[in-house]
């Protein structure tokens, strides 16, 4: 028996954050939220690059700051990857390199740490609506 479902998809999320309180603070506004999936999680940019090749999400919150490879290199890898996965930048600090980022499509859009959980939701829905657009579409 074949079961259709009227639903429409849920939208896959990483974070990527080396701070454990952050993660733990956005895994649990995204798990209790409607709409949206928590596909991983990731430490530093190297674990997000092989996250998104593994988990394939439609938003990526990306943290600027990391070790390893830092957010900005990782947004350039990932873009490399797949060029329609949308990233949200979050930092703690204005960098003034976000402006020509924003210009040049490796990150999508930013928010500061200090954003509030409601405004982070309503960024990840909006940099999220090509993908549900095209499911419903």
């Amino acid at each position: 028996m074949l079961t259709v479902s009227c639903e429409p998809p849920l939208l896959r999320v990483l974070v990527a954050d080396d701070h454990e309180l952050t993660r733990f603070s956005l895994k649990l506004a995204l798990k209790n939220h409607s709409g949206i999936e928590l596909v991983g999680i990731a430490t530093n940019g190297l674990e997000a690059i092989n996250c998104v090749r593994e988990c394939m999400p439609d938003v990526v919150i990306l943290d600027l700051q990391m070790p390893i490879v830092d957010g900005l290199t990782a947004a350039g890898e990932i873009k490399n990857l797949c060029p329609g996965i949308q990233i949200l930048a979050y930092s703690s600090l204005e960098d003034n390199r976000v402006d020509q980022l924003l210009r040049d499509s490796v990150i999508d859009g930013i928010c500061l740490k200090d954003t509030s959980t409601s405004e982070i939701i309503a960024h990840v829905k909006s940099l999220g609506q090509p993908f549900l657009v095209e499911y419903l579409g």
